[in-house]
């Protein structure tokens, strides 16, 4: 059975959503399917495009009355389209697809899919991620926001199915290429015979970096040779938040301690140069993709026991798992890390890519088989 599915999300600059629209299209490309993505554009179009999904540029994005403007420019689109399944990846285009598809006659209209990525504000507004024929949580954590803040979705339309990674991309005791730590050695040379601890994601207030300042400081005073490293960019909106944070750092005494790198895109790279990976976010994340890219290499990671890091700890690295907030529990399990240096578990099957696709695609076949059995 030939599929037509489409997907839709705000933009494709960067992000996990965005990843995994791009992972999803691809797997639909890969088994003979049409894969159609519409999206306000982004730098991920072309690499969409090259991999074999067709691309539609449409202002859905903006959290703005006006964008209503756009329902009917949709509907035509997704009339012209005929899909099988419209699936939506964030609450603006969610909002507008289920707009476009409600007046659609019941033959025409395509199965709606939505996916919960985040743990939203609990409103009316983000009840839309639960209005999916099929309600795809990304995680356990993910499935519970649902099913305790939305009562009107039934627990039997949800589907856990975890995001993934591939092993190839991150395989265990992965090393990078002599070329490469040849240019790390020379951009990072305050590395060298440091143990390094390293917090990765974007630079905003939620992911704890006043708790890692603070971990680096208590270790640097008991002697440890350690240095710490900040990866992830700065949108323009956190610019004074990223000032303000190297304010923090000097003021701290730690400006030959702690370095940050900015956006990279070698992530990989720089997880197998670090010893320690944290994850300090303070609110709970739904999933927690850079905690498993870590685990996936087999290097350990300490963070706070919350959300999906959460569970892909308990699953893979138990030993990493913090009480939130407990300051002396995350100092003392660094060190005991460092000096230990306990085995990280297998990736299992259920966070693996190449399950998140099948276990995606099946939804579709199956709600595209049960909407052909309808129109006969």
């Amino acid at each position: 059975m030939s599929l037509t599915v489409v997907q839709l999300l705000p933009a494709l600059d960067s992000g996990g959503v965005e990843r995994g629209t791009l992972e999803i299209g691809r797997a639909l490309v890969e088994q003979g399917h049409q894969s159609v993505v519409i999206s306000h554009g982004g730098r991920l179009v072309a690499q969409l495009e090259a991999e074999g999904s067709e691309h539609i540029t449409l202002p859905v994005h903006r959290k703005s009355l006006t964008s209503l403007l756009r329902v009917r420019d949709l509907r035509g689109r997704i009339a012209a389209l005929a899909p099988d399944v419209v699936h939506a990846r964030s609450r603006v285009p969610a909002w507008l697809a289920w707009l476009a598809l409600r007046p659609m006659a019941p033959t025409l209209r395509p199965a709606f899919v939505t996916t919960v990525h985040g743990l939203y504000s609990v409103n009316a507004y983000s009840e839309i991620m639960t209005r999916g024929d099929v309600v795809i949580a990304v995680s356990e954590t993910a499935r519970r926001y649902v099913v305790d803040n939305y009562r009107r979705c039934t627990p039997e339309r949800i589907r856990v199915i975890h995001r993934g990674v591939d092993p190839r991309e991150f395989p265990a005791g992965f090393r990078p290429s002599e070329a490469w730590l040849a240019d790390w050695r020379r951009q990072y040379p305050q590395l060298a015979g440091r143990r390094v601890i390293t917090l990765p994601g974007r630079i905003t207030r939620l992911k704890g970096h006043d708790a890692f300042i603070r971990l680096i400081a208590a270790l640097v005073a008991a002697g440890e040779p350690v240095h710490g490293l900040i990866v992830g960019g700065a949108e323009q909106r956190k610019q004074a938040y990223l000032d303000e944070l190297r304010s923090d750092i000097e003021a701290a005494g730690l400006g030959e301690h702690i370095s940050l790198t900015g956006l990279r895109a070698d992530i990989r790279e720089v997880f197998s140069q670090s010893d320690v990976i944290v994850s300090l976010s303070r609110q709970p994340e739904s999933f927690g993709r850079t905690a498993l890219e870590a685990l996936a290499l087999r290097v350990p990671v300490v963070g706070w026991a919350h959300g999906g890091v959460g569970e892909i700890l308990e699953e893979m690295f138990p030993v990493g798992a913090v009480p939130p907030g407990d300051f002396e529990a995350l100092l003392g399990r660094v060190r005991m890390v460092l000096a230990e240096r306990p085995r990280v578990g297998a990736l299992p099957p259920a966070f693996m890519r190449a399950r998140m696709c099948a276990d995606t695609l099946d939804v579709y076949r199956d709600l595209a088989a049960k909407r052909r059995g309808a129109d006969r």
